[in-house]
């Protein structure tokens, strides 16, 4: 039995809009599903509790669990989750889609694909609460989508050329209304499920053990051996059993290691 509630994923630029969009979009999906039972995640609140003072990249490992387990907890007690974030990576988006094949439920994939200028724009209208050259570089950073065919947002939204947000949202929340009502899922036998995921989790050591000897080539990576090969440590931990399959573990490693350590890895290195 699929269950009735469902995860929204937004993903998009700072300053794009995805916060308004969010809001409407829970007092939508309140109305036509009839429930109270729809939260909004946002990793900003998160963020303030741990470092309110300034944005400090090395605390987004510890903001990227608190938001999981966040949102982890909600679909446990049966509240539909929309996750008000950037979502710029592919893994960011696979850890939803993991938490979604948890639970059973449908995960809806929403870009909020306003251009870069008009986010800078706005930033700058609402008084740069974050810094422009974070916003330039999300962007250059941004994976784009479709290379898995989980990956496929169910509309892309530029917010600078809606006229009727609302009828928009609507139109989407009815076609949410139709996929869980009449879910297209097919269950994996159980233990079909867990041989696949024990060779998830043997390529996971394998890949990220071969990811990390490429790295090492490089001169200026490899003065970082020890930062590496710890960050290694904790990735390993993190998605262990996440179904994790051979072609996104390259991705996913690659964008652990630059959000934890703050570099910028070559993508043709693997």
């Amino acid at each position: 039995m699929v269950n009735k509630n469902f995860i929204v994923c937004l993903a998009g630029l700072p300053a794009s809009g995805k916060t308004t969009f969010a809001k409407i979009l829970r007092d939508i999906i309140k109305k036509k599903f009839n429930t109270e039972k729809v939260f909004t995640i946002d990793p900003d609140v998160i963020r303030q509790s741990i470092i309110p003072i300034k944005f400090d990249y090395k605390f987004e490992p510890e903001v990227r669990i608190k938001n999981l387990t966040e949102i982890r907890v909600k679909l446990h007690e049966g509240n539909i989750v929309i996750s008000d974030d950037l979502n710029y990576y592919t893994s960011m988006r696979h850890d939803l889609k993991k938490l979604s094949e948890d639970f059973n439920i449908c995960l809806f994939i929403i870009h909020i694909s306003t251009p870069l200028k008009i986010c800078l724009k706005w930033n700058k209208a609402r008084g740069k609460p974050i810094p422009n050259k974070i916003i330039r570089r999300i962007n250059r950073k941004f994976d784009n989508f479709y290379k898995y065919n989980w990956d496929n947002p169910e509309v892309n939204y530029d917010m600078s050329q809606i006229q009727d947000l609302n009828k928009k949202v609507e139109n989407l929340v009815e076609k949410f209304m139709e996929s869980v009502n009449h879910p297209k899922k097919v269950i994996e036998s159980e233990g079909k499920a867990k041989i696949e995921l024990n060779i998830e989790n043997e390529n996971l050591d394998k890949i990220t053990r071969e990811y990390v000897g490429k790295l090492f080539l490089d001169s200026k990576l490899s003065t970082m051996k020890k930062s590496i090969l710890k960050a290694r440590k904790f990735f390993i931990k993190l998605n262990k059993n996440k179904n994790l399959k051979a072609n996104e573990i390259p991705i996913a490693f690659r964008d652990y290691l630059e959000e934890r350590l703050d570099i910028s890895i070559p993508r043709d290195i693997f």
